[in-house]
């Protein structure tokens, strides 16, 4: 597949301000041929530093993660720089299982992933980072009344995982108030409103 299309908002809201690596500009990373079997000889001094300098500076190429879901309020890393952006070719779905941070092994939590849509794209927080991300596990396609439902009944670590729905949904609202995210707010219409917890963090 092809790497996500990612860009930034106007300035208006490009300096506002959880996961997808946006593409970094570098040095291409070089080829190597197979190992002919004949014993190979140190290089020259100069020829050795040239290369270990050229090794540094791709160490020191920027990395940039893109941030859709608890990263956009929450990163748990450092960055040098962030922006609030997005990348086209990806829809965001609440079709993640978590089994720490908002649920567990018996009630796994919903938390969102990148899907592929060509005509779509999804706004979050690009953090310029030196790091990896690892996915959780995939729970895959439901409905937004039964994804709404497992948000209800579940919590972890991190806290209740209508939490993660809400800030998720405030973020969208405050920061990119342009962008109508249809599946994100289908889900949060769904919760019941008379439910005690999504009572008690609206009120926050």
């Amino acid at each position: 597949a092809p790497p996500p299309r990612w860009g930034c908002p106007s300035a208006a809201t490009s300096g506002a301000c959880c996961s997808a690596a946006a593409p970094a500009s570098g040095p291409r990373p070089r080829l190597l041929s197979p190992c002919s079997g004949a014993m190979k000889r140190d290089p020259p001094p100069a020829e050795r530093q040239a290369q270990e300098e050229e090794d540094a500076g791709e160490q020191k190429t920027p990395l940039w993660i893109f941030g859709y879901g608890s990263l956009v309020w929450r990163p748990d890393f450092e960055f040098s720089s962030r922006k609030v952006g997005f990348i086209r070719g990806y829809s965001r779905r609440f079709w993640q299982g978590d089994t720490f941070h908002r649920g567990n092994e018996k009630m796994p939590g919903r938390v969102v992933t990148l899907q592929e849509d060509y005509d779509a794209c999804t706004w979050g927080v690009a953090y310029e980072v030196c790091g990896e991300q690892i996915n959780p596990t995939y729970l895959g396609p439901a409905s937004e009344e039964d994804i709404a439902a497992q948000i209800i009944v579940s919590s972890g670590r991190s806290g209740h995982n209508i939490e993660y729905l809400l800030r998720l949904a405030d973020f969208m609202r405050y920061f990119c108030p342009q962008v109508e995210d249809e599946h994100l707010f289908s889900i949060e219409e769904a919760l019941a409103p008379s439910c005690p917890v999504y009572a008690r963090l609206r009120s926050l």
